[in-house]
């Protein structure tokens, strides 16, 4: 089976050649749609052997993105964007796959860098070049629709899924997200759409979190709650039947009772989101009711990690703390590598007087990522209450040198406390 990198680039000429690099010697074709770069990205992909054609930009990424389908030849299609690389391990278990007769279309687990809230995602990225299979919706654009479409027709075809982070995206980097004004461009595109089709939840769910990302969080919360009304009402058009049954054949056995006129998914996102529109609202309630019945829903368990964080936070602010320490682990057991779920978890059992599990959670952090100061200096304060002097002192020495580099004002405040403690 041949397999087709398809992408749309503009002006990505810093970030494709990591992109790119991740694929040349895996796929057998690379096709880039470029959509008006003014930099040198058209030549940085012919270097890489790129079939590159060219696109005018009309504020759709969806007719973008079939326009480049257009020249791809391979049996199968990977979709990527110049943000993102494709993870080696996942290489063999994707070229296997492709070769497996009943597959349609195989999602990808995605990981997002740099998130600490919500760090995976699941997307449908890989694809056989079916001549009916296209992108809907003018931003975040997906392919369910035509799938649903020609399963309908070929009942025969299955969705599968890979385990294990497939792509990783640097994308939504709150520093990244300014420097190129994704906020202004997505809400411009996404209300567009969403005034043809004011009963579509999945733009509620995108366009009401985004709306409260930019700081309109009346606007997004009643996004939110329609699309969640439509969700539970199954006020949904005959044109976006839910993808539930499709995207999770192959997932693992859920305890929960699934019915099949719902998507799990986009339920997920509109209580994830409005649980944190109800956290600003200071309804804290609400917003763990929000939560719980998130992190209950029958979707990929990686997806559940953000609801599991937040759900923590918010029964430790109302004093349930055995209940948030139950949220942090099962959020750490779902995914060992969740380095905030360690250090919340820490936090927890330092409240709770548990000093020797809040020391090993510290340590997990810390080994995950060695240069998380707020673990080295909770695990000093920590370390500091069982009587261990000498470990608690390099403790925060590590943690003073570590804010020294991001955060000045702490690492001071930390040097003098430790000083009037008579430690320094």
């Amino acid at each position: 089976m041949r397999l087709s990198l398809c992408m749309i680039v503009k002006n990505e000429e810093i970030a494709l050649p990591k992109c790119l690099g991740s694929v040349k010697n895996f796929v057998d074709e690379i096709v880039v749609l470029d959509t008006g770069s003014t930099d040198k990205t058209p030549q940085i992909a012919q270097q890489f052997g790129a079939k590159v054609h060219y696109f005018a930009w009309n504020n759709n990424f969806s007719a973008a993105r079939n326009e480049a389908l257009k020249y791809v030849t391979g049996d199968w299609i990977l979709v990527l964007d110049a943000d993102e690389t494709l993870t080696p391990e996942i290489m063999p278990l994707l070229k296997a796959v492709i070769s497996k007769e009943e597959y349609i279309a195989i999602n990808l687990v995605r990981q997002e860098v740099g998130s600490t809230q919500s760090p995976y995602s699941l997307v449908s990225r890989l694809f056989r070049n079916h001549p009916d299979i296209y992108f809907d919706r003018p931003y975040h654009a997906l392919i369910d629709d035509s799938i649903t479409a020609i399963l309908n027709k070929e009942p025969t075809w299955q969705i599968g899924y890979l385990p294990g982070v497939a792509i990783l995206h640097t994308g939504y980097q709150k520093a990244v997200i300014n420097e190129q004004n994704k906020y202004v461009k997505a809400a411009a595109a996404m209300e567009e759409f969403f005034a043809t089709h004011p009963h579509d939840s999945y733009v509620c769910s995108k366009l009401g979190a985004l709306y409260m990302q930019m700081g309109k969080i009346q606007e997004g919360m009643e996004l939110l709650k329609r699309g969640l009304n439509q969700i539970l009402g199954n006020q949904v058009d005959e044109d976006q039947k839910p993808l539930h049954k499709l995207k999770y054949l192959q997932l693992p056995k859920v305890d929960a009772a699934i019915d099949e006129d719902i998507n799990y998914d986009i339920l997920y996102e509109l209580h994830y989101h409005l649980g944190i529109g109800y956290t600003s609202l200071k309804d804290i309630s609400q917003a763990i009711s929000h939560y719980q019945a998130a992190v209950k829903l029958p979707i990929y368990p990686l997806l559940k990690l953000g609801g599991y964080n937040n759900l923590g936070n918010l029964l430790k602010s109302v004093g349930d703390l055995q209940g948030a320490k139950t949220a942090y682990e099962t959020s750490i057991k779902i995914d060992p590598n969740f380095v905030i779920g360690h250090y919340n978890l820490g936090m927890i059992c330092k409240a709770m007087g548990l000093f020797a599990e809040a020391i090993n959670c510290y340590d997990n952090a810390i080994n995950l990522n060695p240069d998380y100061a707020e673990a080295y200096q909770n695990l000093g304060v920590v370390l500091l209450k069982i009587g261990d002097v000498t470990a608690s002192l390099a403790a925060f020495e590590y943690a003073i040198a570590l804010h020294e580099l991001n955060n000045p004002e702490e690492a001071q405040r930390l040097h003098q406390g430790l000083e009037e403690m008579g430690l320094l």
